[in-house]
């Protein structure tokens, strides 16, 4: 059983890794900003006591005169990106939730704004590897992503 376990994952591994020849390529990432929300009423579930952590990234809103309460975040789906070094991306972000989203890419001095109900384009060279963080300038610290830059060769 364990040797076809250990199989199973160099099986896996080998998959999920973006084969090294295909480093160059151009690759295209559809993305939306999204604001995921919830809500109940007090009578089903008690207000939470704990307060989120600051910013404009998380909300929640008391209970209003029916009992009702909310709450929500603001997200980049999907929030990891994958790409080789040497790959021309990118990225097609949909404003979804929220007027705007000014974001940035550390490391690579991209930024850009993405508003509800347009299709923002950027398009970049991935020539550094490493892990870069991308963030949108209001909605924090819910709001954030990673651009992962697999090394060439």
């Amino acid at each position: 059983m364990p040797a076809m376990m250990l199989s199973l994952a160099a099986a896996f591994t080998v998959t999920a890794a973006y084969p090294a020849e295909a480093a160059g390529m151009k690759r295209t990432i559809t993305m939306v900003a999204v604001e995921p929300k919830g809500g109940t009423t007090v009578d089903k579930e008690p207000f939470p006591t704990t307060a989120l952590p600051e910013g404009k990234g998380y909300e929640l809103k008391a209970p209003n005169a029916e009992g009702r309460w909310e709450v929500s975040t603001y997200r980049w789906e999907p929030s990891q990106i994958i790409v080789n070094q040497g790959d021309e991306v990118t990225l097609e972000v949909l404003g979804v939730n929220g007027a705007e989203h000014p974001a940035v890419i550390d490391g690579y001095d991209i930024t850009f704004t993405v508003k509800r109900g347009q299709l923002s384009t950027v398009t970049f060279t991935a020539d550094k590897a490493g892990v870069f963080e991308f963030r949108c300038g209001i909605h924090q610290p819910s709001m954030t992503g990673e651009l992962i830059v697999l090394p060439s060769g």
